[in-house]
């Protein structure tokens, strides 16, 4: 009997599972969702980096020992690097500052060098991503654009690999697809195929508030007015050269609150763990089922994991930062605690817990300072200057107990107290304290006040 085994990881991208998704309110349609997070890179966008640098290997525009360079939202970066390095490139990305760390240090990971750039920029503006990576192409010698943007590659990943294996699985049963647009060449492939099969096949594109896809789907025309979004990876301000407009028939716009919402129904219901994208994408194929009248087969994607975003799709202080929870406001100090200590979300330590204890658990949650507490009361706070102040002088301290540094003379607020009683006490330096009557219910520091004001600015 001979064994199953793959020589190579690359022989691993491709030939996703297919899923009936049950979670959801989808009116009389079925929603099916391809799992592309099951690719070695963990996203849609491996199929990509195959295509990208296979193609140019066989023109011979990337040459053995080439430098590969790109702009990228993250995930082709990925799909770039990893193929990048088990064939031997060099790799250089531009990326946005929005992006999320997991995947910046994913790509670190994969040995690509990372030049983080403005995401708040248009195009033709010299910080922008795509421009950057153009000029650096140009200045560096055996430089390769992989140009995801406008390569031909590109679609045609999608064209002869994700479309044939939807229809497979579907058994041509197929009346929607939903997809969203970032670079463009996922919709543009897999139209390329399904209206080939069948022109009645609607081709939907799934677009973020504040990028301008949907109106030059839906009008002819768009007008890119500075909006901004905060799922990665679909939006775009201007028409990438791989998107082919002609070939798309309807299009649903979905705010961030909607699609990191669709994440956290799909984790808690059905298991899966998506990217913040796939929020968009499930989301508006959701609400696109929701207005037909009659029965449909929609098909769209989970296109990457959502192990790239812990620190922000499922991380509730983000989304509380980011205004995307239903959270009950207050209309007084209480909304701008980011945890709440008498709902046990806030990290703590007691009085005979080590520095190091509490140093640990500091680094953990990424947080400057931490209560001690004894019995749900507060006793102290341990910052870390404190911490700093005794482990410099005594390496030794750090088995020491935080009760020997904690600062124990507390200035306190009441929830109710005013905006000026809260900033005189943070422009001497110190973390408000917050109260209800007895009870400690959370810090306000100098950060959440400025996200509060951040927040109406918006």
């Amino acid at each position: 009997m001979s064994m199953d085994v793959n020589d190579s990881l690359l022989d691993l991208i491709g030939n996703t599972p297919m899923m009936k998704l049950k979670s959801l309110d989808t009116g009389p349609c079925d929603l099916y969702v391809k799992l592309e997070l099951n690719n070695p890179g963990g996203s849609i966008k491996d199929r990509v980096g195959l295509s990208i640098i296979e193609e140019a290997e066989k023109s011979g525009e990337l040459k053995p020992g080439g430098t590969i360079i790109e702009a990228t939202a993250g995930n082709t970066g990925i799909g770039l690097a990893l193929i990048a390095a088990l064939k031997g490139y060099k790799i250089i990305l531009v990326i946005p500052d929005k992006m999320s760390r997991e995947k910046i240090l994913h790509l670190e990971g994969l040995g690509a060098e990372i030049i983080l750039t403005r995401s708040d920029v248009p195009e033709g503006h010299p910080e922008y991503y795509q421009d950057m990576a153009r000029k650096l192409a140009q200045e560096t010698p055996g430089a390769f654009l992989a140009n995801q943007f406008g390569n031909p590659a590109n679609p045609t990943a999608h064209r002869t690999t994700t479309a044939p294996e939807i229809w497979e699985q579907m058994q041509g049963n197929i009346d929607a697809v939903v997809a969203g647009v970032g670079s463009g060449g996922t919709l543009t492939g897999l139209a390329e195929f399904f209206k080939s099969k069948d022109p009645s096949i609607c081709m939907v594109a799934a677009d973020p508030e504040g990028s301008i896809i949907s109106d030059a789907v839906l009008k002819g025309e768009y007008n890119y007015d500075g909006g901004s979004w905060l799922v990665e990876g679909v939006g775009e301000d201007f028409i990438p050269d791989t998107f082919e407009v002609s070939l798309m028939d309807d299009a649903e716009t979905v705010s961030d609150k909607e699609a990191f919402e669709v994440l956290q129904i799909i984790l808690k219901e059905e298991g899966i763990l998506g990217g913040s994208s796939t929020g968009t994408l499930v989301a508006a194929a959701a609400k696109w089922c929701r207005k037909q009248k009659e029965h449909k087969n929609v098909v769209t994607f989970i296109c990457d994991t959502g192990n790239k975003y812990l620190s922000k799709a499922f991380n509730k202080a983000w989304l509380q930062d980011n205004n995307l929870l239903d959270l009950k406001i207050y209309g007084d100090l209480r909304d701008l605690i980011n945890r709440r200590a008498d709902q046990g979300e806030m990290i703590s330590v007691n009085e005979t817990d080590s520095l190091l204890v509490a140093y640990n658990r500091m680094r953990a949650s990424d947080v400057s300072q931490i209560p001690v507490m004894n019995n749900n009361k507060l006793m102290g706070i341990l910052d870390e200057e404190d911490l700093l102040f005794a482990v410099s002088k005594d390496q030794s301290s750090f088995s020491n107990n935080v009760s020997d540094y904690m600062m124990d003379h507390l200035d306190t607020l009441q929830f109710d107290a005013s905006k000026d009683e809260l900033l005189s006490i943070l422009t001497e330096g110190k973390v408000a304290i917050i109260y209800d009557g007895e009870t400690f219910i959370g810090f306000v520091t100098k950060v959440d006040l400025i996200n509060y004001y951040r927040n109406k600015f918006k």
